[in-house]
């Protein structure tokens, strides 16, 4: 069972509120681990009553019908408009909250500092928890900037920095595949395997995010965040206990050990951008022509970076990660090859193909695919399929994630050496774009991406 707490929402009347953060709470109190949280919504637009609570009936019934744990929820939420840096209005605020309450800032990362600074001339309840969208900072400087503020305010135990991809079951699922899994965790290592990726590629475009997606790009967005915290998965090793301390030390000691393959930011990393197409049906105009964006930005849509993880277990495997939009397809996955047979018996034919793990991110599937004797003939080797359905859960990846914010668990929340490390991962790749050293790319929207990508036989399905 959860404990009641009130939930004070900065941003409240943004976009991500509406469409992420209040539906994932609604799916959460929907179901059988939770109790009523009230909710203060807060920001500078002016709401009246009964359009906040609007929004939040709105937001909620996007997951079914409103059962009476929501509805007492609904019937307790309050919107308060004000200056997020007015320490009057953060007092006012804080009262209203009572005792213990959560501050979820859902607001890009300048104004986010701006009223953690605020925060330092106002008494904080006792059991305040903070939790920050990503971006957390905009640089690796920025976000340990950002720590230390945060840490003259509450413990760390009491800070989640929130990434939904931590929340999603199919990501989730992947501690269980290796750890509870006599077939895989042996053989889940550079011995074995030869290459991982982890592709994010999606059909919608733009979708009029130019504000925030013009200033971030690709990179910044999924790679940067996402991207690098499925890889700690990956390859962390296995800890001793599903506590928070155990599994987020071994997953910052996965990343410490992550570094750019080779070590070129020129050699292991592309961008693209694109242009004018068709994508899953729909006419999708340039990049470059979008409302809102800044073509000298130079922004990419498609990005695309390789690293490796310098330990014992992982020495010498590259983990390609990429993600874009506009895309011909949506792909979600991690792919993982093994290593071919080094030798077949006198008289077998066909390939030595090793095998290939595809884990589905969205929707959560697995396909395994192994040699087989027989497709093409008595002794031919080919590839069969072994295909299944994760488990998957009623409640959102933004309801998972607030179902330990709200336990005072932060087991699902990125902890402050790790989302720092993040950054100096891909700064020399920003560097790098920045100075126009690695080419931006195009490609037509509804494609694969660009030609000489696709000519290299690389991200086939």
């Amino acid at each position: 069972m959860l404990i009641q707490r009130t939930v004070v929402i900065f941003g409240a009347s943004g976009d991500l509120s509406s469409r992420l953060l209040l539906p994932g709470l609604g799916s959460l109190l929907a179901g059988t681990r939770a109790t009523a949280v009230r909710i203060i919504g807060t920001g500078r637009t002016p709401l009246a009553a009964d359009e906040w609570t609007g929004r939040v009936r709105t937001a909620f019934e996007s997951h079914g019908e409103i059962g009476p744990v929501a509805a007492e929820t609904l019937g307790t939420t309050q919107y308060v408009a004000g200056d997020p840096t007015d320490p009057g209005h953060l007092r006012a605020l804080l009262e209203l909250a009572g005792p213990a309450p959560v501050l979820y800032f859902s607001l890009p990362p300048a104004v986010t500092t701006a009223i953690v600074e605020t925060l330092q001339r106002v008494e904080l309840p006792e059991g305040t928890e903070l939790a920050f969208e990503k971006p957390f900072g905009t640089d690796a400087a920025s976000a340990a900037a950002l720590n230390k503020l945060v840490a003259s305010l509450v413990p760390e135990e009491n800070v989640h920095r929130v990434d939904h991809f931590l929340g999603r079951t199919a990501v989730l699922n992947l501690i269980g595949l290796r750890f509870a899994n006599r077939l895989f965790e042996p053989v889940w290592n550079a011995e074995h395997i030869e290459s991982v990726e982890i592709v994010y590629d999606e059909t919608l475009g733009l979708e009029g995010r130019a504000q925030y997606y013009d200033n971030a790009g690709a990179l910044v967005d999924m790679i940067q965040s996402h991207l690098l915290l499925v890889l700690a998965l990956l390859a962390m090793d296995a800890p001793a206990t599903m506590d928070a301390v155990e599994v987020r030390s071994e997953m910052a000691r996965a990343l410490r050990s992550t570094r750019l393959y080779r070590g070129s930011a020129i050699e292991a990393s592309r961008r693209a951008r694109y242009t004018a197409g068709i994508a899953d049906g729909r006419v999708v105009p340039s990049y470059a022509g979008e409302a809102g964006v800044d073509p000298a930005r130079e922004t990419e849509t498609l990005a695309e970076v390789t690293v490796e993880v310098g330990t014992n277990r992982w020495a010498g495997v590259p983990f390609t990660l990429r993600s874009g939009k506009a895309l011909g397809a949506a792909r979600k996955e991690i792919v993982i090859k093994f290593k071919p047979l080094r030798h077949l018996p006198s008289g077998l034919h066909g390939g030595r193909d090793g095998e290939t793990l595809r884990i589905g991110l969205n929707p959560g599937e697995l396909s395994l695919s192994v040699p087989a004797l027989g497709v093409d003939g008595p002794y031919t080797m080919g590839q069969v399929f072994l295909d299944a359905t994760l488990p998957s859960s009623s409640v959102l990846p933004y309801g998972e994630v607030l179902n330990g914010i709200l336990r005072g668990d932060p087991l699902l929340s990125v902890r402050g050496d790790v989302a720092e490390r993040c950054w100096e991962i891909v700064e020399p790749v920003v560097a790098a774009w920045q100075a126009d050293e690695v080419p931006l790319e195009e490609y037509e929207a509804g494609s694969d991406g660009p030609a000489e990508w696709q000519a290299a036989g690389e991200y086939a399905a």
